[in-house]
């Protein structure tokens, strides 16, 4: 194998990959919310959401039962969804039904009452 100079671009990408890797939480499977489906999951609200930060957007790692199996909804705090979890979660509510509409930016989350 013949080695060629390294692009620039790869020294930058390599620092970022150390900078973005600042996860402590429990590595577990991600929840999906697929369009045009009703996801039902249980939220854990015992202790705070750990979270995740690149370039300006903070997500939350919410971590949650699907399917009798333990994983986490990673959710833009920004993203109204996240706020009305975090309210039902104050009212007691642990339990949730989310239809998901759209896709990429028009991506649209609506908590259906159980």
């Amino acid at each position: 194998m013949e080695q060629t100079q390294i692009p620039n671009w790869l020294d930058e990408e390599a620092k970022e990959i150390n900078i973005n890797t600042n996860f402590t939480g429990e590595r577990l499977p991600s929840l999906k919310l697929e369009q045009g489906k009703l996801t039902k999951f249980t939220v854990d609200f015992s202790s705070p959401f750990n979270k995740w930060t690149n370039e300006g957007t903070t997500k939350a790692i919410i971590p949650c039962v699907h399917n009798e199996e333990r994983k986490n909804l990673w959710l833009n705090t920004k993203n109204p969804l996240y706020s009305q979890i975090i309210h039902a979660g104050k009212s007691g509510i642990t339990n949730f039904t989310v239809f998901t509409t759209g896709t990429l930016a028009n991506t649209r989350y609506e908590i259906v009452q159980n």
